[in-house]
């Protein structure tokens, strides 16, 4: 019992790394709910209302917190990129015209 904060066993427990089993459950539960957005024709995570809640269930047991956010961040970032990409698409062809 010092000033030293590492290495002391009396400290508060850190929650141990998910394990590859729990990564992959993770993913998995994940994959399913985001296919059941797509499905729904929904970008935002969370504004689907009750079609995909058993889904996202499941994902939101699976994951870690900041696992989720990190996801849904980058789904809402990817359809935002697709759409600016098809956007520049479609003007580079109007330009050459």
């Amino acid at each position: 019992m010092g000033w030293w904060p590492f290495g002391n066993s009396q400290s508060s427990a850190e929650p141990s790394p998910p394990t590859r089993e729990e990564r992959q459950k993770c993913w998995e539960s994940r994959d399913a709910y985001f296919a059941c957005l797509d499905g729904v024709g929904v970008v935002k995570p969370g504004t689907e209302g009750k079609a995909c809640s058993n889904e996202n269930r499941v994902y939101e047991k699976t994951c870690a917190q900041s696992w989720i956010t990190y996801f849904n961040e980058r789904r809402k970032l990817a359809f935002q990129q697709k759409d600016m990409l098809a956007q520049a698409a479609a003007q580079n062809a109007a330009a050459k015209r």
